[in-house]
């Protein structure tokens, strides 16, 4: 939460606020409207650790308001009320992790494209994509493919039958 730092008196035409780390210098008008509402708009967006989760809980359970926790440790009052919901409805506070996009392919159906890419080396992606309806039934994108087996560290690469030779090269070896 951003706080005065220092400031001489009402003639004194600058003052300086210290938000997170940094010190910021403020001139007499706005440090007067920064007196007044003695609150900054953060930008920033970060989770509450378990520790301050359970201070706020603690707080409120003791008969505090929302807004004088919100004041105290510097958290907005809507996050506050989000949390307070949150241990009313479910007992505790932690955080449901959301696990995004569910993946088209199977760890056993990875394990299948792995092991035929190892058995045959010079399969394609687009072959192995091919592929893997006829054996697990299930339709894949060639990327998803080609991420898979990008993974576990095996990356489409040109076969090279020889090394590849310029014009004088090739000028050289006909005489």
């Amino acid at each position: 939460m951003a706080r005065i730092v220092r400031h001489n008196d009402d003639s004194v035409r600058e003052g300086y606020i210290r938000n997170g780390g940094k010190e910021v210098k403020l001139f007499k008008s706005t440090l007067k409207d920064f007196q007044c509402n003695s609150r900054i708009v953060m930008a920033q967006r970060k989770h509450l650790d378990d520790f301050l989760c359970g201070r706020t809980i603690g707080r409120l359970e003791w008969g505090r308001t929302q807004l004088e926790v919100s004041e105290e440790l510097g958290i907005a009052q809507s996050v506050i009320s989000r949390l307070w919901q949150r241990f009313q409805d479910y007992g505790n506070v932690s955080r449901c992790h959301s696990t995004g996009r569910p993946r088209v392919t199977t760890p056993n159906e990875d394990r299948y494209l792995t092991a035929t890419s190892k058995r045959n080396r010079r399969s394609t992606v687009s072959y192995l994509s091919r592929q893997l309806p006829s054996a697990t039934g299930k339709t894949v994108s060639r990327q998803t493919v080609y991420r898979r087996l990008g993974h576990i560290g095996l990356y489409a690469r040109r076969t090279v039958r020889c090394v590849p030779l310029t014009a004088t090269h090739c000028c050289l070896r006909l005489t």
